[in-house]
C-alpha cells in the first residue's frame, strides 16, 4: 500500500459510496486508475466489504443495541468462542480486544428478556466466564 491507497482508504471511509470519478479527481486518478485501486485492495483483503451504519434509535426493528464486553472462562479457546458465539441470534460483532475482557460483542436484543436469555447462552454455551452490558441510548453520526 502507498499513499495514495492510504488516501484512497480514508475517502472510503467518509463516503463509501462516492463514484470512482469523484473518488479520482480527490486523489489526482482517472476514475478508471481508482477503480483499479480499490478493486485491488478488494482483492487483496484490505477492504473486506462495506457496510451501513445505522443510528440504533432510528432502527427500530431491532429493539435494543448493546455492547457486551466478555471475559472467557479458562478452559475456553478463542477459536471455540468465536465459533459459538457467531451462531446465536442477534451477534452482529464480535472483536477481540486488549484491556480487561477478551471480547467486545455488538448485538441487538428485541427486549430486556431476549437480551436476558442472550446473556445466558454466552455463559452456557460460549464459554464467558464474566460479562458487562451497556445498552446503546443513541448514536452520534460518524464524519
Amino acid at each position: 500500500m502507498d499513499r495514495l491507497d492510504r488516501e484512497i482508504l480514508g475517502i472510503l471511509q467518509e463516503d463509501a459510496r462516492i463514484s470512482y470519478r469523484d473518488l479520482g479527481v480527490r486523489v489526482g486518478l482517472s476514475a478508471n486508475a481508482a477503480g483499479d485501486r480499490v478493486r485491488r485492495m478488494r482483492r487483496d483483503g484490505v477492504i473486506r466489504g462495506f457496510t451501513v451504519i445505522v443510528d440504533p434509535a432510528a432502527d427500530t426493528r431491532s429493539g435494543l443495541v448493546v455492547f457486551i464486553d466478555v471475559s472467557l472462562r479458562l478452559d475456553t479457546t478463542n477459536e471455540e468462542f468465536e465459533r459459538a458465539v457467531l451462531t446465536l441470534p442477534g451477534i452482529t460483532e464480535v472483536v477481540h480486544v486488549t484491556g480487561g475482557h477478551d471480547y467486545l460483542v455488538r448485538a441487538t436484543a428485541a427486549d430486556p428478556g431476549s437480551l436476558d436469555a442472550l446473556l445466558r447462552r454466552l455463559k452456557r454455551d460460549a464459554g464467558v466466564a464474566h460479562s458487562n452490558t451497556r445498552v446503546a441510548l443513541r448514536a452520534a453520526p460518524a464524519r
